[in-house]
């Protein structure tokens, strides 16, 4: 693993993707719907793996798309 960003921007970003991320699995676990679950898990896991605090805004937001075009056009 290479080096760890801990600049105050990108622990920021952490934070809010991580915070989305719990919301959205206890969201998904209260009301028995998987692809919550699996969203809310890929974006709290998700501020680990990315570096930098655009890259993680943007990786949040690449799941969020991905759970509206799942809930839009799956039955």
């Amino acid at each position: 693993m290479g080096s760890f960003d801990m600049s105050p921007a990108t622990l920021f970003a952490g934070m809010v993707v991580s915070g989305v991320g719990f919301v959205l699995f206890r969201y998904g676990k209260n009301e028995s719907e998987f692809p919550q679950i699996l969203a809310g898990l890929a974006l709290m896991a998700c501020p680990m793996f990315v570096p930098g605090a655009l890259m993680n805004y943007l990786a949040c937001a690449g799941v969020l798309a991905a759970l509206w075009a799942h809930a839009r056009w799956m039955p």
